[in-house]
């Protein structure tokens, strides 16, 4: 199983996840354009892409699924909150998913969680094949104790580490949307991410990779000074996503 990115944060996220048999895409925030570069970029075809799964209806997270999805003929998976058909346009091949049943595409089981956020219905997702788990989290606005719960196993982990709150109060983000960004339905700071990490199994988590970092309110150098104190007992690998390349491939092997 392995995993890369074709970008993550404000202005676009996608996230590959791949097993050898089945290829799936988490979110598809980029033009048709950009989705193709940045794919070839990761050494990989439009139609090698076996669904595109979406976490919530957020232009960062789903500006590109429905022309990616007609041009190439992928299954689209989401919640029935999240699908606006006025906004998204035709889809051909919708699958519409309880937020709280496991389903399957090919040889991975995907596993929804349901996650406090400022959309209809949002879910992050754990994927599961060949006895390794990548958990996808970000887009939230606070830990509940059913996130918790859900990512204590994962094998990699790709966690949101979305603002430092000095830089957010002191940054040029207008008051309300401080205060969004800031609040339980918004996002994830990085003391936050980094709180969830001692209720993980690190020696287990092999793979830690810090995602979704807003430019005008974070720095990876922060986020990593946050996650520090709880690698030291057993993640191998901490990698930080970025806006512009995201990540390359991550073998779990």
């Amino acid at each position: 199983m392995r995993i890369a990115s074709l970008g993550s944060g404000s202005k676009g996220n996608g996230t590959l996840v791949d097993d050898g048999e089945t290829c799936v895409l988490v979110d598809l925030g980029f033009t048709l354009k950009e989705t193709q570069r940045r794919l070839a970029r990761l050494g990989v075809e439009p139609t090698d892409i076996t669904g595109v799964i979406v976490t919530h209806e957020h232009a960062d997270h789903i500006h590109g699924v429905a022309a990616f999805a007609r041009k190439f003929k992928v299954p689209v998976y989401l919640s029935h909150g999240s699908y606006q058909e006025k906004y998204m346009g035709a889809v051909p091949t919708l699958h519409k998913i309880n937020c709280q049943q496991n389903f399957q595409i090919n040889t991975i089981e995907v596993v929804p969680v349901i996650v406090p956020h400022d959309a209809r219905e949002p879910c992050q997702y754990l994927l599961r094949s060949g006895g390794k788990t990548v958990g996808i989290l970000t887009d939230l606005g606070h830990i509940t104790p059913h996130v918790e719960a859900q990512y204590r196993e994962c094998d990699a982990l790709l966690l949101e580490c979305n603002h430092d709150p000095g830089m957010l109060r002191d940054g040029p983000y207008p008051y309300p949307l401080k205060v969004r960004v800031g609040g339980d339905y918004g996002h994830l700071n990085n003391d936050q991410a980094a709180g969830l990490l001692a209720t993980v199994n690190m020696e287990r988590l092999n793979h830690l990779v810090i995602s979704h970092i807003s430019e005008p309110n974070n720095l990876p150098a922060l986020a990593e000074q946050a996650v520090a104190p709880y690698l030291e007992g057993g993640c191998g690998r901490l990698t930080v996503a970025s806006q512009e390349d995201g990540f390359d491939w991550i073998s779990l092997s």
